[in-house]
């Protein structure tokens, strides 16, 4: 099934070399960092055609079913294109629905209902979805969620299923952003979108039969570093700071040169030469890459809100996601980290049939209803 629509959140994850779980504690918060393997017993109904990559020997069967379904449609690789016919390639999103399809997986009803809406930013506007729960009363807490696709590719579409399984398990409202797409639109556009959303969100919340004391921010891959921007903006304007921020595989750092970076340079759905892709068409120039907007460990990370941060093991990325970690408990944030064995970068929305995808959203759940509590 060829998607029209943009796609593949490509782009930046987290976690490091974590094998094994560990925890460790600052004098103000505490940061705990699991690493969640899949139990071995539990019935698989998903079987590989071949044998693991040799790019991810640990790769789990259903995340690599998924990762061969993307393969067979021949796409020519991101890195290889311009924008415009990238945005055409499948997506993994494409490549789980096929699979469900194919396995007589049923796609379940939605328990929430969705509307747009377009706003103004500078020079220009940006579309809005809102997945609201069914069948309860407000006022819901809200999240405001930013997809992946490295600031060039993918769209609302195409992370779909991730916003829609974080309204309906954290029973909240969840405004999912259209920021605009580099290389038409570069650095900092995005991250600037990113925030007058959530402005919007703030102002607008009543509207959305939402609390405007329980506001949220998240975001995948290059929305998870828009996620955390938007916070500490937050923080410098002196505006309301979200109750809290969950990171899936968030931009964190520019060096191409970490333990993963090694590992998985050649991991699909990401890799080494997709990422500098992203890069060359977000900056204008290869300094802006240090910026502390795109290398967030470079940033002033004091007085955040309470951060969740989830990493997939197979991503040339992994490693930032516990840099990340680390300098958000120095700087005195509360930070739970949980990495998932076994499967790759975009993970996260595949819950129809991957498992840990179906943890990991059970994961940023049960954080986000936390900090709404």
């Amino acid at each position: 099934m060829k998607s029209i629509i943009i796609k593949a959140s490509f782009y930046l994850s987290a976690m490091a070399i974590v094998a094994t779980a560990c925890n460790y504690e600052t004098k103000e918060n505490t940061t705990v960092t699991d690493s969640v393997i899949q139990d071995s017993s539990s019935t698989t109904t998903l079987k590989p055609a071949g044998p693991a990559p040799e790019w991810g020997k640990t790769i789990r069967p259903e995340m690599q079913v998924v990762i061969e379904k993307l393969a067979s449609y021949g796409d020519k690789p991101i890195e290889s294109l311009g924008a415009e016919d990238a945005r055409k390639n499948h997506t993994p999103t494409d490549a789980v629905i096929a699979v469900a399809k194919q396995n007589n997986i049923s796609i379940p009803p939605a328990k929430t209902d969705t509307t747009g809406k377009d706003i103004a930013v500078n020079g220009g506007k940006i579309h809005l979805r809102v997945y609201t729960p069914k069948n309860t009363k407000g006022p819901f807490p809200i999240v405001v969620y930013y997809h992946g696709g490295g600031f060039v590719i993918a769209n609302l579409d195409v992370y779909d299923a991730s916003a829609q399984a974080l309204a309906e398990q954290s029973q909240a409202v969840v405004v999912s952003v259209a920021y605009r797409l580099a290389p038409e639109h570069k650095f900092p556009t995005a991250h600037l979108d990113a925030f007058t959303a959530y402005e919007w969100v703030i102002k607008n919340a009543v509207n959305l039969k939402a609390d405007p004391a329980k506001i949220a921010v998240a975001g995948e891959s290059a929305g998870g570093n828009l996620a955390a921007n938007v916070s500490i903006m937050a923080r410098d304007k002196h505006i309301m700071i979200p109750v809290a921020q969950v990171l899936i595989y968030p931009i964190a750092q520019a060096d191409m040169n970490t333990e993963s970076y090694k590992m998985y340079a050649d991991a699909k759905p990401l890799n080494k030469a997709m990422m500098t892709w992203f890069t060359e068409k977000y900056l204008y120039t290869s300094i802006e890459a240090q910026d502390p907007k795109i290398s967030l460990i470079n940033a002033n990370l004091k007085n955040l809100p309470p951060t969740t941060i989830i990493t997939a093991e197979i991503d040339p990325l992994n490693s930032e996601g516990l840099m990340l970690a680390n300098k958000l408990a120095a700087a005195g944030v509360k930070v739970n980290s949980r990495n998932y064995e076994g499967v790759t970068h975009e993970f996260f929305g595949m819950g129809l049939v991957v498992p840990e995808a179906k943890q990991a959203q059970a994961y940023a759940a049960e954080h986000l209803k936390a900090a709404f509590r």
